[in-house]
């Protein structure tokens, strides 16, 4: 098991950010939040960093919700 730091994980950084840009382009309900978000004045950078806040929780529900792999 890896050792958390400051710095944070890089691969799952990289990750949730190539989630977020894809939900930005394809998916309608992500691309309504972007156009809301950016008439309120955010930045992309801000939007972004947003959409991998609230996509770590959903993924981390779902990966909780489930049970290991090695359980039967």
């Amino acid at each position: 098991m890896g050792c958390l730091n400051r710095g944070g994980n890089r691969e799952a950084n990289l990750a949730l950010y190539l989630i977020a840009v894809g939900r930005m382009a394809w998916h309608g309900p992500t691309h309504a939040y972007v156009e809301r978000r950016t008439k309120e004045g955010k930045s992309k950078a801000e939007i972004i960093r947003c959409l991998k806040r609230h996509i770590a929780r959903e993924l981390y529900g779902i990966l909780v919700s489930r049970p290991p792999l090695d359980e039967p």
